[in-house]
């Protein structure tokens, strides 16, 4: 019955209550997508830590950069040790691409590079109340925190998926006879 009775009273409360719900609701989503770009960034740094440890403490991984495993080596080799520096090469890339800097289109008061620009909309917003200048804020910086989201995390896929094909690749090399 009390779950009833919450139900009746949030469905019958005033517009300001229903417009400070909302807000809440974009302020718990911003942070969300805030947390979900950091999230990629440590992700990026999880799969460059392993890809550099294993190629530092490897000699096999150190190897399938060096010219004379191509002019040398057997078929299996060579394409093994190709596929493994590629798929090196690309999840590096992926993984710093992931880290740098991104833009969009817009800037809110939410972004620091931007708040010189956006100080004066604040304090006027402030002065004269206006009730969407908050709202339209973080509705404008969810879409640029989703852009950043988005890219960042493709290039987590497309790192992630290189470094399983860079392991694969490591492991045949692993179980090749040795010559």
């Amino acid at each position: 019955m009390a779950k009833a009775s919450n139900r009746t009273e949030s469905s019958s409360t005033p517009a300001g209550q229903s417009q400070k719900e909302y807000l809440d609701h974009l302020k718990k989503v911003n942070d969300v997508f805030y947390d979900q770009t950091k999230i990629a960034d440590q992700k990026a740094a999880y799969i460059f830590t392993f890809m550099v440890a294993l190629l530092i403490s490897s000699s096999e991984g150190r190897n399938v950069f060096q010219a004379q495993r191509y002019v040398e080596g057997s078929w299996p080799l060579i394409v093994l040790s190709a596929i493994m520096v590629a798929a090196t090469v690309l999840a590096l890339v992926s993984a710093i691409l992931v880290v740098l800097p991104r833009r969009a289109k817009g800037t809110t008061s939410l972004f620091w590079g931007a708040w010189h620009s956006h100080r004066a909309d604040l304090l006027k917003a402030a002065e004269t109340g206006k009730p969407d200048y908050l709202f339209n804020e973080y509705l404008l910086n969810i879409d640029t925190l989703a852009t950043i989201a988005h890219a960042k995390y493709r290039f987590v896929t497309l790192a992630f998926r290189a470094l399983v094909v860079m392991s694969l690749a490591y492991l045949a090399l692993l179980a090749l006879p040795v010559a």
